[in-house]
């Protein structure tokens, strides 16, 4: 895989240089509420920026299907990637129409220009491996030199991700080559102890990584909305918590897998719970009591790990030497449940080892919850993307770049 300083050593001044961004940011009417991602670039796009080159940065948001959604535009990306370099950032209102080739057109050698939403087109995202291809080369038109640097994109096969890589020279920027090299500190010549934390909402969307963990990792601790599917499968009453029955078969063997292959693996021992989901807009506070994992009432929901339960993951976080951490622990955007993932955090924080906060939810758990980014090893900005690639699979993103 080559990387942008081999691109820079053979000079970028005046050239054409499209950055497949991730700047999939989080907004609210408008307005961005985490702006991690535009920041993850900003060292990519500055520093060809600052070689002269031409830069053209693409991405998509959200899920638009197929078409212009204005809830979905760029723009509030692109002003604030400006407000980050100091400097205008031209915006083009299409991805490869009049717009966009005006924009591009238009620069001048280390200026920067963002074009609308690549999923604005269906071709970005179709499964048609022509449609795709057409709209790859429609991309290739504006650009001389392609860096990707999209890392939470990377496991997509899309055409800006996957197809244009194939039609121009290519390289990874300072972010991709960051990340993997992060992700093999988790597979390749771990140090140990290895302490894996898994939250979240769905345990089907972690089985696969667990399984293979289970071969890897010397502990794992579980949280989150999927702990509750790990505690069924004990015999244990959950209430209305969230669950997957589906799954119990398939949990029920990865506990008997790990108690084989000597891995510990930690499930609450208390939880908080309510009768009722609280207001995640209005924050107002709720009626919830701690209770034993295995006497949840029958009309009430697990929406945290129990203080018992904080104190035992920081304790078995304390001796790491590398640490992954994927998903919160509770319904961390509500004060009243946001505890779980706070002490899990804090425990990254205090120990001495490698930690990684794995992208998505965790990483906006740590912002939103106050603390210095700095203070842990590295946060990812691809959750789905980091566990594809914990999982063993071939990211297409990365597989395009490395030809």
């Amino acid at each position: 895989m080559k990387t942008i300083d081999e691109l820079l050593a053979d000079g970028v001044s005046g050239k054409r240089v499209f950055v497949r961004a991730d700047l999939n940011v989080p907004l609210a009417d408008g307005t961005i509420t985490d702006d991690g991602r535009i920041r993850a670039v900003l060292p990519t796009v500055k520093a060809l920026a600052d070689a002269g080159a031409k830069v053209v940065v693409a991405s998509h948001l959200g899920r638009p299907k197929g078409a212009p959604d204005p809830a979905f535009s760029l723009l509030p990306a692109a002003e604030r990637l400006g407000e980050l370099l100091g400097a205008p950032v031209a915006f083009a209102q299409d991805t490869v129409g009049p717009a966009a080739h005006d924009a591009v057109d238009g620069l001048q050698p280390g200026q920067v220009a963002v074009i609308e939403n690549l999923r604005f087109n269906a071709g970005e995202t179709s499964k048609d491996d022509t449609e795709r291809g057409e709209f790859a080369d429609r991309l290739a038109a504006l650009a001389d030199v392609y860096v990707g640097d999209g890392f939470g994109a990377v496991h997509r096969g899309h055409a800006s991700v996957y197809d244009l890589p194939a039609r121009l020279p290519h390289y990874a920027g300072y972010l991709i080559a960051t990340e993997v090299g992060v992700l093999k500190k988790l597979t390749e010549d771990v140090k140990r102890p290895y302490v894996v934390a898994l939250g979240g909402a769905k345990v089907s969307d972690k089985l696969a990584v667990i399984d293979q963990l289970l071969g890897k990792a010397d502990r794992l601790l579980i949280g989150g909305g999927m702990a509750y599917t790990f505690l069924k499968a004990k015999g244990y009453e959950v209430g209305i918590s969230l669950l997957q029955e589906d799954q119990v078969p398939a949990v029920t063997e990865y506990m008997e897998r790990a108690e084989k292959q000597g891995v510990e693996l930690l499930l609450p021992v208390d939880v908080v719970v309510s009768r009722t989901f609280p207001d995640l807009k209005t924050k107002a506070p709720t009626e919830n009591t701690v209770v034993d994992a295995d006497k949840i009432p029958a009309d009430q929901e697990g929406l945290d790990i129990g203080p018992r339960t904080r104190e035992l993951y920081a304790s078995k976080l304390a001796d790491a030497e590398t640490v992954f951490w994927n998903g919160p622990m509770g319904v961390f955007e509500h004060p009243d449940y946001a505890e779980g993932t706070k002490a899990v955090a804090q425990a990254l924080v205090e120990t001495n080892g490698f930690t990684v906060v794995g992208g998505g939810d965790s990483a906006a758990a740590v912002r939103t919850l106050g603390f210095d980014e700095n203070a842990f090893g590295h946060i990812s900005t691809g959750g789905g993307a980091s566990l594809e690639y914990l999982e063993g699979k071939t990211l297409p993103g990365l597989a395009a770049l490395e030809d």
